[in-house]
């Protein structure tokens, strides 16, 4: 199904030298700040307390907040979890004060502000288990990489590989250093998100190059730039119709998930904006620069036998 048809081909691999080398500087100023300013991770991997709250009224979550700054819990993380009467507390681990002290302290200050609040639970994380999670996290996403590429090597050509774990890795790097840069929490719900980003940003760069395939047979007197570009053109299409139905999507979670989808839902955005971009103008030029030809997927023509004298 195409909504719309592009009917000349959208030279976009003219342009290859200028995008590479934005996106190059894009991805060493957020390796830069992952580097400098590291990533704000939340309870989930530094370990601390959860606490779920619910008020007999619907909680201000502003006046949560500032109650538990003015009683010096300035570090605590206040999230609607559910209805509007139900409120999540994340408090990082004290030095010296025992998570059960911690929580015993915060419900106190906050009946003492409210005494509509009640406790429904409470967890512990202790810094083990976070880091744990955090290691456990980032093998995922080596797993998940080198699966992709083993996948796009058997289907394809080690190009095609080689160009879509650039693009993905690019994809990743870009989410991780915005919520370095703007010291958003990186969470597990946002670890999900991540790992969503790289099945969907390959998906997007397998459909360019099952086409990129397709037109090497095809078009056998195109040039290189000539195949990719009519390769890119023809998926436009479906590109932007896959794309724009994801994101209404996930703006529903972002604009009416609640604190505890935002981040995930913000995540998921960037990773599409940037999936779209990287799946055209990353992984394309660079299986073009690595010397792709049609030999490597359409046999030559024979040439027709002389006839005998």
């Amino acid at each position: 199904m195409e909504f719309f048809r592009i009917k000349h081909d959208i030279p976009f691999m003219r342009y290859a030298r200028v995008t590479s080398v934005v996106s190059a500087l894009t991805f060493i100023a957020a390796v830069f700040f992952l580097v400098v300013k590291g990533l704000n991770l939340g309870v989930d991997f530094t370990g601390g307390t959860v606490m779920e709250l619910h008020y007999t009224h619907a909680a201000d979550v502003h006046q949560v907040r500032a109650t538990l700054e003015k009683s010096h819990y300035t570090d605590a993380t206040v999230q609607v979890f559910g209805t509007a009467q139900d409120v999540l507390l994340r408090l990082p681990v004290r030095a010296g004060v025992s998570s059960a002290k911690v929580s015993d302290q915060v419900l106190a200050v906050l009946r003492a502000s409210d005494s509509g609040v009640h406790l429904r639970r409470v967890e512990f994380v202790g810094p083990q288990v976070g880091q744990e999670l955090f290691n456990n996290g980032a093998l995922a996403l080596l797993v998940v990489s080198i699966g992709i590429m083993l996948y796009l090597a058997i289907r394809f050509e080690w190009r095609f590989a080689v160009g879509a774990i650039v693009a993905t890795a690019h994809d990743v790097v870009i989410i991780l250093g915005l919520f370095a840069f703007f010291h958003w929490e990186f969470t597990l719900t946002v670890l999900a998100a991540v790992l969503a980003i790289l099945g969907y940003s390959v998906n997007d760069t397998v459909v360019v190059y099952d086409r990129i395939r397709e037109n090497f047979r095809k078009m056998r007197k195109g040039s290189v730039p000539e195949v990719i570009d009519n390769a890119i053109t023809r998926t436009l299409s479906r590109t932007i119709m896959t794309h724009v139905t994801t994101q209404l999507m996930v703006f529903s979670m972002l604009f009416l998930g609640g604190e505890i989808l935002f981040y995930f839902a913000l995540a998921l955005t960037i990773g599409i904006v940037v999936g779209t971009y990287s799946s055209v103008l990353v992984a394309s030029p660079i299986v073009m620069w690595l010397g792709i030809s049609r030999e490597d997927f359409a046999r030559a023509e024979k040439k027709p036998a002389e006839s005998a004298p």
